[in-house]
């Protein structure tokens, strides 16, 4: 570590020396010590001892690559060793129990219980030789070279050989023994015996019976004080183990501790040598400063990297694992995928209030345009009418100047003609006036009919607009139902990972392996130098790795920003434009009102000019009947004035129901405006209700906005969930693969003593005879007994493979199973409570 220390400013003396010329020329002034220092010998020191270090670099990284290998290589030759010791101890465990099965000796007990005790002890070596010595049930190694070492794993190899031979020559001896014995009954009972020798027979099958009833219920006793000894033995290693991890913790923050002061009575050490060689110069202060605060930055980085490294062990394995990037991948994808159904659906929100205005404004130009139409057609029907009594006007204007013209020349009067100059001006004019009129109204006819066009047009639009609003609700429902089958998903996995847990708390950590303090001790004093050795390569690269994080983050900072603006520019531009639509539908209505008092203004005026009219043709027909009065006078033009006057008294007739029909044309015209103005109050109603409704929306737009943020948190938690619950899955399927293996493993091995034990009751069946039904009846009972103790008690149809801890009895896993779904659980032979965890089970 010193000479690691001692390198670094080396390493910075080339850039000091290169930019401090006149620090040299005032070190030349220095004691004659220091004279002999060139700048130029420094820098090649320097060159050399970086050269020496990338070459020290090199090498550590080529012996890295070789230790990675060799740890491999020695990792797969542990998990084969692991392999082939349980296959091993498998094997003379099935071995022993045969054994027992077939009626050996108890001498099969004690060589299980020595093999335990051999298991279950720690060999005193190193970590990596631990499995070695395991399988070859030794504690040291009495060699010294390779080639010893060799010769004695082989021997021990095949002496564990030969003693797993001699169990097996041991359990064919028992089966040969046993079937001797068997065949002597049968021979016996085959052959023609007396009755006392059939009792004295029958005796010894009796005391064989029950010698084996009594070696098999000492094998049972043996087997439940293993699974004793094994369950303390589980208890003592979890405490021990959690004694060891608290152990550990306070080790290590010692050791943190120990290391902090270390380094600061090394800084001080390293500050009083420098303080001791001040006399070389400036230049060398301020290479131990720059030292100083690149030992502190290297400090702070180190502790920064511990306290990273702290946080990130537990869940390093989980954030580069492939499963995890494939569901951060899908989880960025369905965010940005919710990002943009949300900006649609506030988009159609938006556009829909906007919609619906222009709807209900739509609406109201239709209406508008209605009356107008209507307005229009009584207009063109006025207009006829008018034009018909313009006709009859002149026709009777012509008779009326015939007439004149008769009586100037008859009577000479000037002042008459005068006035009927200016009737005939008048007529002309108003005939102008509603010529005008004519022109005006088939203008608004023609923007009726682009105002229905217009309207047609955004009725499509809006039908687009509430199919596609229609498709976007789908898509949510569709989405609401994607949820619900995912939370419904995860119920389902959590009651099978639960199920699954059960199974699992039975068949977890079988064998558990011991290490003691000292290897532990040891392999963190490795580590912790690995890592020191490490650290120096490691803090360059993290700042730039932290510089580039930064910098990334700043970019995708500004990124966001811009797009934000964008979307802010965007959503102010529509807001302008949706203001300058109700500005100009404002100016619009402001419009409409302006042309319907004009139209009133005018229908006003064609009411005065009636009036005018009337009064004209009462002065007229005054002046009809002075003329009338005049032309009785006139004898010889007394026809003709007969006649005149009773074409006048029809003219006469005919302008009174005209008159008539202007009166009722008016006041169909007043109740069209009044009508017109309770139509403008409905309009402003509908305008405060629009505002009210339009207030609604945006507080229903703004808690749907709550709800999505809800659903989103919901969403983003269900997916932590599933992910969670698919990597447990994933756990416990392996788990479960493997429990399968050993029950297939297990049931393998039920069937072979299943089919020995049908060759066992053959070979009883034929040793039966007429002479010994009763003892093959007490012998057939003492069976049944023997499967009834080895049958569970309380369904009497499964065997016995469950053992409850706690009071030690044994059932079959469905009664108990079903003993568990009850709130109270008690053993069904005594009623002592028990729980999950105090389950286990038993080969029997």
């Amino acid at each position: 570590m010193e000479n690691s220390d001692s390198d670094e400013p080396e390493k910075k003396r080339p850039h000091l020396n290169s930019l401090s010329p006149t620090m040299a020329r005032s070190s030349s002034t220095s004691p004659p010590k220091n004279r002999s220092v060139d700048a130029a010998a420094l820098q090649l020191q320097n060159q050399q001892l970086n050269q020496q270090v990338d070459k020290q670099k090199l090498d550590l990284q080529d012996l890295e690559a070789k230790m990675q290998e060799l740890k491999d290589k020695q990792g797969s030759y542990d998990d084969f060793l692991i392999t082939m010791n349980q296959l091993w101890n498998q094997l003379v465990d099935d071995l022993i129990l045969l054994g027992l099965c077939a009626g050996g000796d108890q001498n099969a007990l004690e060589i299980l219980d020595g093999a335990d005790y051999s298991r279950g002890s720690i060999p005193s070596c190193s970590a990596e030789e631990m499995f070695l010595f395991r399988l070859l049930q030794q504690d040291s190694l009495e060699a010294n070279g390779n080639d010893e070492i060799v010769k004695y794993v082989e021997e021990t190899l095949a002496l564990r050989h030969t003693s797993t031979m001699n169990l097996l020559e041991l359990l064919e001896h028992a089966i040969h023994a046993h079937r001797e014995k068997t065949m002597n009954i049968s021979h016996t009972l085959d052959g023609k015996i007396s009755s006392e020798d059939a009792i004295i027979q029958f005796s010894k099958i009796d005391d064989m019976m029950e010698r084996e009833v009594k070696n098999l219920r000492e094998g049972i006793d043996f087997l439940h004080l293993k699974h004793k000894e094994y369950a303390n033995v589980i208890r003592t290693y979890l405490s021990s183990h959690s004694r060891d991890q608290s152990e550990i913790r306070r080790i290590t923050g010692e050791l943190d501790d120990k290391m902090a002061d270390l380094e600061l009575k090394r800084r001080k050490l390293i500050n009083l040598k420098m303080q001791k060689d001040v006399g070389p110069g400036i230049l060398e202060a301020d290479r131990l400063s720059e030292y100083q605060e690149a030992n502190e930055e290297n400090l702070a980085l180190s502790k920064q990297l511990q306290e990273f490294q702290d946080e990130v062990k537990d869940d390093k394995y989980v954030l580069s694992s492939r499963l995890y990037s494939m569901l951060n991948d899908q989880l960025q994808h369905w965010n940005a995928e919710l990002d943009r159904y949300k900006a649609l659906t506030d988009s159609l929100q938006a556009d829909r209030t906007l919609v619906v205005r222009r709807e209900k404004d739509l609406n109201v130009k239709l209406e508008s345009a209605d009356a107008v139409r209507n307005t229009i057609d009584n207009s063109d029907s006025r207009i006829e009418e008018l034009e018909l009594q313009l006709q009859k006007c002149i026709i009777a204007k012509n008779d009326f100047e015939i007439n004149m013209e008769e009586a100037v020349q008859d009577s000479g009067r000037k002042d008459i003609i005068a006035e009927f100059r200016v009737m005939a001006s008048s007529l002309c004019k108003e005939m102008g006036m509603v010529e005008t009129q004519l022109k005006r109204w088939k203008e608004t006819a023609h923007e009726t009919v682009s105002l229905r066009d217009k309207a047609q047009s955004l009725k499509a639009s809006l039908s687009t607009k509430t199919n596609e609003q229609k498709i976007l609700v789908d898509k949510c429902g569709e989405q609401v139902i994607e949820i619900k089958s995912l939370k419904a998903l995860i119920e389902k996995l959590q009651k099978e990972k639960l199920e699954l847990q059960i199974f699992l708390d039975m068949y977890v950590q079988e064998s558990y392996e011991n290490r003691d303090l000292m290897e532990i001790k040891e392999s963190e004093r490795r580590a912790y130098f690995q890592a020191e050795m490490l650290k120096n390569a490691l803090d360059e690269h993290s700042l730039e790795l932290r510089v580039k994080a930064a910098n990334e983050a700043e970019a995708a900072c500004q990124q966001r920003l811009s797009a934000t603006e964008a979307e802010i520019t965007e959503l102010s531009a529509k807001l302008d434009a949706s203001e300058r639509d109700v500005m100009e539908l404002t100016e619009a209505i402001g419009i409409k009102d302006k042309e319907a008092e004009a139209y009133i203004s005018e229908i006003e005026t064609i009411g005065q000019a009636y009036e005018d009219m009337q009064m004209q043709n009462q002065h007229l027909l005054q002046q009809v009947t002075e003329r009338d009065d005049y032309n009785i006078k006139l004898v010889s033009e007394s026809v003709k004035a007969k006649q005149a006057q009773s074409f006048v008294v029809s003219d006469k007739q005919a302008l009174a129901k005209q008159l008539q029909q202007v009166n009722t044309s008016l006041e169909s015209l007043k109740i069209r405006v009044s009508h017109g103005e309770e139509q403008m109050m409905a309009l402003l109603i509908d305008a405060i209700k629009t505002a009210e409704e339009d207030r609604q929306l945006a507080v229903n737009v703004e808690t749907v906005k709550w709800e999505l943020a809800d659903s989103e948190k919901e969403l983003q938690w269900l997916k932590s969930a599933f992910a969670s619950s698919e990597k447990e899955h994933v756990h416990i399927e392996k788990d479960i693969d493997d429990i399968r293996l050993e029950l297939d493993n297990e049931r393998s091995s039920r069937k072979n003593l299943e089919e020995q034990l049908g060759e066992l009751n053959g070979i009883v069946a034929e040793m039966s005879s007429e002479t010994g039904e009763a003892a093959i009846q007490k012998l057939q009972t003492e069976i049944k007994f023997c499967k009834n103790i080895l049958q569970c008690s309380v369904c009497t149809d499964r065997p016995k493979e469950v053992v409850i801890v706690k009071c030690y009895h044994l059932f079959c896993n469905y009664c108990v199973q079903k003993n568990l779904e009850i709130r109270h659980r008690k053993c069904p032979a005594c009623g002592t409570p028990f729980g999950q965890n105090d389950i286990r089970f038993v080969k029997i």
